[in-house]
């Protein structure tokens, strides 16, 4: 790889955080390498399989609810598009996993396409070899390439025969087929596969598929989006419900079954935007804590405590659903390992009015005001359309984790921000604001290492320019960049080059020397 390059993306970098207002980093920087972590600190990419497989019409694959959500509402995606080529994965896996071992990353974060390998939901209605085999090559050719794969089970696209034939996730039954299809996926794929997510973000998936309607399934209340079906009161906390009990269920089976044997770990991933009191106020502080209970603790108070947090008890009431002491006893405890996604943060204040019976929402529940500002100053540098460059709040999330949350052990599953897609290729290629946020957010990841929270492994959003759901092909958050104008070609960014760097222990810091040997 160019070393040029990336001396010339460094240099700029400097001189970028500095026309930024960001001199207090400058000051504060401090050399990384990869031995600057832990030993056994893992460093990857993630992916997920509507995301950049494509073939979705190909070798027996059945459609997913994005597949349909893509085609029925395709106004909604900023630029009309769907995931049925995407990057081609699919076809190009070897390519891109040689990519990979040469930037030397040692994890690859992807999923499973459900619909893929079980066309029709479950095992009993039959198993699409085809997808199997493409599932168990890529895995052996990740391990060939000393590359270790991390396979998150459910990533968004349930099939969309279980979405017709009962609701999905709306619907308990979903827990009994999701136990069917995980338990394949551990007799196929275990004994090759040590790190497992159950499920990927459930807190937004239930959000944004369910309460804002901008996703799939696409459902909410009319007073909240033009959605022809859903309660946006209501159906979110039906879905984490059953999804809490479909990633219990998985966790139970994984450890009475295969863990023994196969000697991996099991774990949830989550998300949330760290929040930040706007004032230094109590009705302030205290939105912020009820914001990230309805996030954060949504997930892992009933995987710590057994039951949702307080906050959320008081305020939805009876919309809320309760679960048994059977199910309380089965969630709780139930992982090895957190997954953290994080890239950015907000503001937080009290709303001064809530909302009626008439327009309730989840939205809205946690009776808090978010914002970008506070007296006319950003929170951090406007780096995206939605992202703030604010990375102090990766430390204080898993602080934060750590300390309410019985100190679990932690992978930060994503980590990464976009570039707009309408910039011109050498300016996409030369991405120095990405090596600055991922240099900034390193540096805090490893202060909260150092506070003693339990950290393994960093895994870059993302390896390849992606599919970004409602956003379509409009951004790019890729260490590679795919050039959908010429045969989807692939491109190492600058931040690939800057990984590259650091994965061989090269110190990497901000100032006058840029990068020297160890």
């Amino acid at each position: 790889m160019d070393s040029t390059l990336l001396l010339l993306a460094l240099t700029f970098m400097y001189f970028w955080a500095h026309t930024h207002g960001l001199d207090p980093y400058l000051q504060n920087s401090v050399a990384l390498s990869k031995t600057s972590f832990p030993k056994a600190f893992i460093f990857g990419a993630a992916s997920s399989a509507y995301q950049i497989e494509g073939a979705a019409h190909t070798n027996g694959r059945k459609p997913s609810i994005w597949d349909t959500f893509t085609n029925q509402h395709s106004e909604i995606i900023e630029d009309h598009s769907n995931g049925d080529t995407a990057e081609d994965f699919y076809h190009r896996y070897k390519e891109d996993i040689s990519l990979m071992k040469e930037i030397g990353l040692k994890s690859f974060r992807f999923s499973i396409s459900w619909s893929r390998i079980l066309p029709y939901g479950r095992t009993s209605k039959g198993v699409n070899q085809e997808g199997v085999n493409f599932y168990n090559s890529m895995i052996d050719e990740l391990l060939s390439n000393g590359i270790e794969p991390f396979i998150t089970l459910f990533h968004w696209d349930l099939p969309q025969v279980l979405e017709d034939e009962y609701g999905g996730f709306l619907n308990p039954k979903i827990v009994d087929d999701y136990g069917d299809y995980v338990k394949f996926c551990f007799e196929e794929f275990g004994d090759r596969v040590k790190y497992w997510a159950t499920i990927n973000e459930p807190n937004y998936f239930s959000c944004f598929g369910y309460a804002y309607g901008i996703n799939a399934p696409g459902r909410c209340s009319n007073y909240i989006h033009n959605c022809t079906a859903g309660n946006s009161a209501t159906e979110p906390y039906i879905v984490m419900h059953n999804m809490l009990l479909c990633h219990a269920t998985a966790v139970r089976l994984y450890r009475q079954m295969y863990q023994d044997s196969h000697k991996g770990n099991i774990g949830i991933v989550l998300t949330s935007f760290w929040k930040v009191p706007k004032f230094q106020t109590s009705s302030s502080k205290k939105a912020a804590s009820r914001g990230l209970d309805f996030t954060i603790g949504w997930i892992l108070h009933p995987i710590t405590y057994g039951d949702y947090p307080m906050t959320m008890r008081e305020i939805v009431g009876n919309r809320l659903p309760k679960f048994t002491k059977e199910e309380s006893k089965m969630i709780k405890g139930s992982i090895d390992f957190v997954g953290v996604n994080y890239y950015t943060a907000r503001y937080v204040d009290a709303v001064s009015t809530f909302s009626t019976a008439a327009n309730l929402s989840y939205t809205t529940d946690n009776h808090v005001i978010e914002s970008t500002q506070r007296n006319g100053i950003p929170i951090g540098q406007q780096i995206s359309r939605w992202i703030y460059l604010y990375p102090k709040g990766l430390q204080d999330v898993l602080v934060y984790i750590d300390k309410k949350y019985k100190h679990p052990p932690i992978i930060i599953t994503e980590n990464g921000m976009q570039d707009n897609s309408s910039m011109p290729i050498k300016d996409a290629l030369n991405d120095t604001t990405r090596i600055m946020y991922h240099y900034l957010h390193l540096s805090y990841l490893l202060q909260a290492i150092k506070e003693g929270v339990d950290v393994r492994g960093y895994y870059v959003w993302s390896f390849l320019d992606d599919f970004e759901w409602s956003f379509g092909y409009t951004v790019r958050f890729g260490l590679t960049y795919i050039n959908y104008k010429n045969n989807l070609q692939r491109i190492p960014k600058a931040s690939a080059f800057w990984f590259q760097n650091f994965l061989q222990n090269q110190n990497v810091t901000i100032g006058s020397n840029f990068v020297s040997s160890q």
